[in-house]
C-alpha cells in the first residue's frame, strides 16, 4: 500500500514537471550543473587515490595510516580545531551576549569589530602576528627585547584561528540569542532566581544546541584551514597544507588526493549535524507569542565586564589592522623602520594586473554565484517534483568540502578532453559560483519560507508564468537575502586560497596566492600592502552595496533575525 502511494505521487510529481516545461529544462540543467562541478571533480579525486595505477587499492591510505608523518598531521589537524573551536566559540559567544542581551556602549564598532575579520584575507591575521610576535616582531623584538621569538606553530594559529573565525560563531550565535525571548528570564527572576541563576538555568541552556552548533562550524572552518597553517604554521603539520605539499610539493598526487578526501569524512559530517541542530532551534522561540527583540537583562557590573572584555578583544583586532597598514610604510620591518612607497611601488609594478584579474573574475561570478543560489533556493522552496531534497543537498554539499579536496578535484577532472579548462578564467569563476552558492541557498531558502505562497499564486493565477513570478514577485521580496548572498560570494571570491591556489596560472594569477608567494621570500612590507589593498577593495564594495540597496550592515551580513 505504502509503495503504491509513494509511486502515485511520484507519477504526480513527474506529471506537474511536465506540465511546466521551463521548469523542467530547468532542473535538469541544475542537476547537470551540480553533477559536473561538485560530483565529478570529486570522484575524480576518489578515483585516483583509491585506484592510482588503474587498479583498486587501498595501499595510498594503508600507508598513510602507517606513516607517523600523516598521523601526526591528523592528530595536530583534530588538536587544533578543537582548542580554536572552544576559543572562537567562547569569544563568539561573548559578543552576541553583549550586543543582543546588555545594554553595552558602542555596540555599532562592536558589532563592526565581530565582523571585520571575515572580509580579511585568509592569511593576513597570520602576517600581523608574525611582524607582532615573530623573531623581529614590534613587541618580541624591539619593546619586551626577546631575540629569537617564535609565534611559528600550535600557539600561532590558535591566536591567528580564533580571530580569524570568532565571527562565524558571532553571526551563529547572534541569531540564536535575539530568537530567546527575554520574558522567559524575567518569568524566572519574578520567582525567585537571581540574574547568574536566570541566565545559567534558561538562557544558557536554550542557547546550548546554537553553541554547539557553532562549535562544529568553527571546527570544520580550522581543520579545512589552508592560509594560516601554510604562513604561521612553522613545524606543527596539519592536513590541509600537507595534501597541498604531498600534491605540489613532492609530486605524490595520490597520496596529496587521499590526504585531501580524509579531510571531507569530518567536515561533511560535522556540516550536515550542524545543519540538523539548526533547522532544530526553532523550539527555543517557541512561546505562544510574537518574537522581539531582547533587552537588557545584565546587572551593572556584568555590563562593565562584557564591555571591558569586548574592548579587549577589539583592541587585538585594531592592532592586528594597524600593523599590517604600518608594515606597509616601513622599509624593513625589525631592521630598519624607516618609512618609505617602496612597497607600494613595487606592489603597483608587480601586483596591478593580478588586482585587476582577482578583481574581474570576483565581479564576473558574484551576480552568478547570488541568481543561481536563489534560483536553486526557490526551485527547492517553491516547486514540488522528483529530487528536489537531492538537488538541495548538492547545493549545499560543496560548503563542507574542503577547499584543498576541491582544487585537487578540479585540476584532476579539467586537465583534460572533454572538459580541458586548465589555466582558463573560466575554471576560476566556476570554482568560485560552486564554492560559494551554497551561501546563497541557504539565504533565500529562509527568506522564502518567511514569504506566504499565496502572494506567488495569485501571480500564477492572473496568467504570468513561474519565471516572471519569480523575477518580479518574488526576487523583490527576497532582494536582502539576494544581496547579502552576493556580498558574501564577493568577499569569499576576492580572499579565496586554498582551492584556486591549484587552478592559477601565469595568464590567471589570484591576489591571495601572490600574497603567499611575497611572505614565502619574506617580502612581508609588500604583502601587508597587499592585504591592505584587498582589504579596502572588498570595504569599497560592500560601502557602495549598502548605498545602492539602502541595506544595513545587520541586513548584509544575517546578523539580524
Amino acid at each position: 500500500m505504502t509503495n503504491t502511494t509513494t509511486g502515485r505521487n511520484l507519477n504526480n510529481r513527474f506529471y506537474q514537471l511536465t506540465r511546466e516545461p521551463a521548469l523542467m529544462i530547468g532542473v535538469i540543467v541544475i542537476f547537470a550543473l551540480l553533477a559536473l562541478f561538485i560530483l565529478y571533480p570529486l570522484a575524480s579525486a576518489a578515483k585516483l587515490s583509491l585506484a592510482p595505477e588503474g587498479k583498486l587499492t587501498g595501499d595510498v591510505y594503508r600507508q598513510i595510516f602507517t606513516h607517523s608523518q600523516y598521523l601526526r598531521a591528523i592528530r595536530n589537524s583534530v588538536t587544533l580545531g578543537v582548542i580554536v573551536a572552544t576559543l572562537a566559540t567562547a569569544i563568539g559567544f561573548l559578543f552576541a551576549f553583549a550586543l543582543t542581551r546588555a545594554r553595552i556602549g558602542g555596540r555599532k564598532f562592536f558589532q563592526g569589530m565581530a565582523l571585520l575579520p571575515i572580509i580579511s584575507p585568509p592569511f593576513m591575521f597570520a602576517l600581523s602576528v608574525i611582524l607582532l610576535f615573530g623573531r623581529n616582531g614590534l613587541i618580541t623584538a624591539k619593546l619586551l627585547g626577546i631575540d629569537m621569538a617564535n609565534v611559528y606553530g600550535l600557539k600561532g594559529l590558535i591566536i591567528v584561528q580564533t580571530i580569524s573565525m570568532f565571527p562565524i560563531a558571532y553571526m551563529t550565535l547572534s541569531g540564536i540569542l535575539q530568537g530567546i525571548d527575554p520574558d522567559l528570564e524575567t518569568c524566572a527572576m519574578n520567582l525567585g532566581a537571581k540574574r547568574g541563576k536566570a541566565f545559567l538555568t534558561v538562557t544558557f541552556p536554550l542557547a546550548l544546541p546554537g553553541i554547539f552548533a557553532s562549535w562544529l562550524l568553527v571546527f570544520v572552518s580550522s581543520l579545512t584551514d589552508f592560509g594560516n597553517p601554510i604562513i604561521i604554521g612553522g613545524n606543527f603539520d596539519v592536513l590541509s597544507v600537507q595534501a597541498y605539499m604531498e600534491f605540489t610539493g613532492m609530486g605524490n598526487l595520490p597520496r596529496g588526493t587521499a590526504l585531501a578526501i580524509l579531510l571531507l569524512i569530518p567536515t561533511v559530517s560535522v556540516f550536515f549535524i550542524q545543519k540538523y541542530i539548526m533547522r532544530k532551534k526553532s523550539y527555543i522561540t517557541v512561546t505562544g507569542k510574537s518574537s522581539r527583540r531582547s533587552t537588557a537583562q545584565t546587572g551593572k557590573g556584568v555590563t562593565i565586564l562584557l564591555t571591558l572584555a569586548c574592548g579587549i578583544i577589539s583592541g587585538f583586532v585594531l592592532l592586528l589592522y594597524a600593523t599590517i597598514i604600518s608594515g606597509s610604510f616601513v622599509k624593513l620591518w625589525g631592521i630598519n623602520w624607516h618609512l618609505t612607497l617602496d612597497h607600494f611601488a613595487y606592489s603597483w609594478d608587480v601586483g596591478r594586473t593580478t588586482m585587476k584579474n582577482t578583481l574581474f573574475l570576483a565581479i564576473i561570478s558574484t551576480p552568478i554565484t547570488a541568481i543561481f543560489g536563489m534560483v536553486i533556493a526557490y526551485i527547492v522552496v517553491r516547486k514540488n517534483f522528483p529530487g528536489k531534497h537531492l538537488m538541495e543537498f548538492l547545493s549545499m554539499l560543496s560548503y563542507a568540502i574542503p577547499g584543498t579536496a576541491v582544487g585537487i578535484g578540479y585540476i584532476l577532472a579539467f586537465n583534460k578532453a572533454p572538459f580541458e579548462l586548465s589555466g582558463t578564467a573560466f575554471i576560476l569563476i566556476t570554482c568560485y559560483v560552486f564554492r560559494n552558492v551554497p551561501i546563497g541557498v541557504e539565504g533565500g531558502i529562509a527568506a522564502l519560507k518567511q514569504i506566504s505562497n499565496e502572494i506567488e499564486e495569485s501571480s500564477i493565477n492572473l496568467g504570468a508564468t513561474s519565471a516572471l513570478t519569480f523575477r518580479k514577485i518574488t526576487l523583490p521580496l527576497i532582494r536582502p537575502a539576494f544581496f547579502s548572498g552576493a556580498t558574501f560570494a564577493f568577499v569569499r571570491s576576492m580572499t579565496a586560497i586554498s582551492a584556486i591556489i591549484f587552478l592559477v596560472s601565469a595568464r590567471w594569477n589570484h591576489m591571495t596566492v601572490l600574497v603567499l608567494a611575497q611572505t614565502e621570500i619574506m617580502r612581508l612590507g609588500v604583502a601587508s600592502v597587499m592585504s591592505f589593498a584587498l582589504i579596502v577593495v572588498i570595504m569599497v564594495f560592500i560601502f557602495i552595496i549598502m548605498k545602492l540597496t539602502g541595506l544595513g550592515r545587520e541586513q548584509i551580513f544575517g546578523t539580524t533575525k
